[in-house]
């Protein structure tokens, strides 16, 4: 016999054998199989029974008692059990329509309407909304912004003092600066003048009205002239800036080492801050060319305008 043919026989005579071997385990099985289908509604059946006693209740009822449902509980989280359904879910698209079902159920949109009815819910929205976490944040916020408007309008200001007069001296104002501050006061004595107009007008409409009228324009006149000098006079002889010089970030100051401006003082550099506006705003000239960018009323109330180191 060659080898071709040995080898062929015995590998026959293996498969022969492989055969044979699992014909006997399927015979030597099939009466388990057997036994199994044909047992298979009665074990269930008592399987129901015995678990619908009333002695596997109360073993369920000690299990549950005990540490088991802690075990159950670490063994999920250790095993991340709940994270890899969710994770399942969410890769399949069902937890995305789960929850597009739960937001479109009519059950939904009733639970929501009766939550926010609730008195519990309008009670704990009165105590957020009043509560002083909420105002501390609504004026932080607040002034954080106006802090960092003005901020930029004064960096604004100085930056174009020196495109107009030049680098030095740095600390002394430019008329960019103090032509905001001017507008700004100028803006707030004319809605203080038309305050007073409007008292004013009030009270003459009681008495009937003033007669004749050049005798109410010249009151209204009078008033606004009034109002004008003593604006600049209190806010520069008490603070030294007006509200326009404090947003523009520049502040008047006097001869004095301390740099305060007297009641005196203060009208005469009003006075002269009116001699500058009348000709066309010709009195701030000098500022462009003065060595401490001092204008007109400078001149007059020997005062010059700094930046406000504040």
């Amino acid at each position: 016999m060659t080898g071709a043919r040995a080898e062929e026989h015995i590998s026959g005579v293996n498969t022969g054998r492989s055969g044979r071997g699992e014909g006997l385990r399927s015979a030597a099985i099939y009466p388990a199989r057997a036994a199994a289908r044909a047992w298979r509604g009665p074990l269930e059946s008592a399987a129901e029974e015995i678990l619908s006693t009333p002695e596997a209740g109360r073993v369920l009822d000690a299990a549950l008692a005990g540490p088991l449902p802690e075990e159950l509980a670490r063994s999920l989280a250790r095993h991340r059990v709940l994270e890899r359904v969710m994770q399942e879910l969410a890769e399949a698209g069902e937890l995305e329509r789960l929850v597009g079902v739960a937001l479109d159920s009519p059950r939904s949109v009733e639970l929501v309407d009766r939550v926010i009815a609730s008195d519990a819910f309008r009670a704990a929205l009165e105590r957020s909304l009043s509560g002083p976490e909420l105002h501390a944040a609504i004026a932080s916020t607040s002034s954080g912004l106006a802090e960092q408007v003005a901020g930029s309008i004064r960096s604004g200001g100085a930056r174009l003092d020196m495109r107009i007069s030049g680098p030095t001296p740095a600390e002394f104002a430019g008329v960019a600066s103090r032509g905001l501050a001017l507008v700004v006061d100028g803006l707030a004595v004319a809605g203080l003048s038309l305050l007073l107009g409007g008292a004013v007008g009030v009270v003459s409409s009681l008495v009937g009205g003033i007669r004749p009228h050049s005798l109410a324009a010249l009151l209204l006149g009078a008033g606004g002239v009034i109002v004008a000098v003593g604006y600049f006079t209190l806010f520069w002889s008490t603070a030294g800036q007006t509200l326009g010089m404090r947003l523009a970030g520049v502040r008047v100051c006097g001869p004095g080492a301390d740099g305060r401006l007297s009641a005196g003082r203060a009208v005469v550099r009003t006075l002269g801050l009116a001699l500058a506006i009348i000709p066309c705003f010709l009195g701030f000239l000098p500022a462009l060319f003065d060595s401490r960018r001092r204008a007109l009323p400078d001149y007059l109330a020997n005062t010059v305008v700094r930046y406000d180191a504040d």
